[in-house]
């Protein structure tokens, strides 16, 4: 099962929802002023407008209002849970949740049936999802993982041998220079720990990097994010398939970058995963130069998060 889907981002006003699930314990919203229960999350109740909500807990006892059955996936991550059994459900206390179906096959879905909560382990971090299945299923079972958490590093799929190319063939070398992209590389998770890692050896210990808590509430991105510059280094833990090996020099060497951008943030958490392009290649006097642009995605995020245009010069 794939473990790279998106995932909530808590801000000020949700984090008790997200912080009770992580302890199995559903949390909704009660106005004190006329005793309203409140779903989604608000600063304000929405029957009598007063600014006095309570966090309390409630059962998870809920009834099937809605749902349909999606059949191709929105994402490739979510292809491992076709058919998904997209639901709103109404909880004992009135408010409706949108939320998925687990545990149960079509044949079994009505209409109006009774269900009751599933805490959804999500990664070894203790993040959960709420769920719900039928009264008849084992929880505690469902409650496992449904995106396994794998290992920081995943070996790239095996590859065809790469194709050899001496330094000295001129035209070999000028039909590597594509505007296709290779393979996507491996993932690796960019967690709060390896963020907190980079702050401590660079220097660069920002709150929006480095306090949790206060990135919740005033970031823009609604928690931390990676430093543009660990994402940046962290490109030579991302194995690519080139595709070619570039054979008969002495030395190799990485020159710089032509062009270095942070188009968009890592959250902490993401897992990152990269593909390049070979964009020139220069005879030039001092050597060798080939340019090869290397742009590092979130995993399922069109828009990447570094762009970096790297400099090899061979010699």
């Amino acid at each position: 099962m794939s473990n790279n889907k998106p995932m909530p981002a808590a801000t000020e006003i949700t984090a008790p929802f997200w912080e009770g699930l992580k302890a199995e314990r559903l949390l909704i919203q009660q106005c004190n002023a006329c005793d309203h229960w409140v779903f989604y999350p608000r600063r304000h109740c929405p029957s009598c407008l007063a600014h006095d909500l309570t966090w309390r807990d409630v059962s998870g006892g809920a009834t099937l209002y809605s749902f349909t059955v999606a059949r191709i996936a929105t994402l490739p991550d979510f292809a491992d849970e076709m058919p998904q059994k997209l639901a709103v459900v109404e909880l004992d206390e009135g408010v409706r949740i949108n939320t998925t179906l687990v545990g149960l096959d079509e044949s079994e879905i009505q209409i109006g049936m009774r269900l009751q909560p599933v805490f959804a382990q999500v990664d070894e971090q203790g993040r959960r999802l709420l769920r719900f299945t039928g009264l008849d299923k084992d929880v505690q079972s469902l409650q496992q993982a449904s995106m396994t958490d794998q290992a920081a590093t995943e070996p790239a799929p095996a590859a065809d041998a790469p194709r050899q190319i001496a330094l000295d063939d001129d035209v070999g070398l000028q039909s590597l220079v594509s505007e296709a992209f290779s393979d996507w590389s491996n993932e690796i998770v960019v967690d709060q720990a390896l963020i907190d890692a980079f702050a401590a050896l660079s220097g660069d210990d920002y709150w929006i990097h480095t306090d949790p808590e206060r990135a919740r509430k005033e970031s823009p991105f609604g928690g931390t994010i990676a430093h543009g510059a660990l994402v940046q280094v962290l490109q030579s833990r991302l194995k690519l398939a080139l595709g070619y090996e570039i054979t008969g020099f002495t030395s190799m060497v990485n020159y710089g970058s032509d062009r270095l951008r942070f188009p968009a943030p890592v959250p902490a958490g993401s897992r990152i995963h990269a593909r390049a392009r070979v964009k020139s290649v220069e005879r030039l006097k001092r050597g060798t130069q080939l340019t090869l642009e290397l742009n590092t995605h979130v995993v399922g995020q069109e828009r990447p998060s570094v762009i970096n245009e790297l400099v090899i010069l061979y010699m």
